[in-house]
């Protein structure tokens, strides 16, 4: 059996998983709070790796409220172990100068960010997770950070876009970008489903399978 595990609170999974140890329950990370969401970030490269043939060498530019943002932090881990460049791109507030002391690299000009980048992602505002002002309107957020057809031409020629969703259509990106050829958010969706049942039967099926074997061997 399998507990698939989301969360506020972060490490809630991980204290889960400890309480359930020894029973042969299986604890998925669905997403807890601002710290992790595996499945996401293996299906973001799943989805990297199907365009792009590899992620060693890749740039990687991550826009948005990376602050808040758990899809940021295992995507960075994942692309970095991985071999791939990641830059961090947004509002200072919402890039804290921490993270370039776990690998990424700090923009905060949008179209400096983006300037030469195989893949981008954009992220759409946490505000369920924000306590405070981070920036001084929607409006100014979206003229600085909406990833427009303009701010593409500074990418990659072969650049692909990629949105964990929701996406905040006029806000982080434009409807023309991300309905556009770039884009591979349609990918992403698709490829969840078979990552997570993949997970899924890693943990549970497989193990149900052996120990079925072992009974009739």
């Amino acid at each position: 059996s399998a507990l698939v595990v989301r969360h506020a609170e972060p490490g809630t999974p991980q204290r889960v998983a400890d309480a359930l140890a020894g029973t042969g329950v299986a604890v998925v990370n669905a997403g807890d709070g601002s710290r992790a969401h595996p499945t996401q970030a293996l299906l973001d490269l799943l989805t990297i790796r199907e365009r792009k043939g590899t992620i060693k060498g890749l740039t990687v530019a991550i826009v948005g409220d990376v602050l808040h943002s758990r899809v940021a932090r295992s995507n960075l881990h994942a692309l970095l172990t991985l071999g791939a460049k990641v830059r961090f791109v947004g509002p200072p507030t919402l890039v804290p100068r921490e993270f370039a002391a776990m690998g990424a690299e700090l923009f905060y000009n949008l179209e400096e960010g983006v300037r030469d980048a195989d893949v981008i992602m954009m992220l759409r505002i946490q505000r369920e997770r924000m306590n405070g002002k981070y920036f001084s309107s929607l409006y100014e957020y979206s003229r600085l950070y909406c990833l427009s057809v303009e701010a593409l031409q500074r990418a990659d020629p072969e650049v692909i876009i990629l949105h964990p969703g929701p996406m905040n259509r006029g806000v982080e990106i434009s409807s023309t970008v991300a309905d556009g050829p770039y884009s591979v958010i349609m990918d992403q969706v698709t490829n969840g489903v078979a990552v997570r049942m993949a997970a899924l039967y890693v943990l549970v099926g497989r193990r149900r399978q052996e120990a079925s074997e072992d009974d009739t061997s």
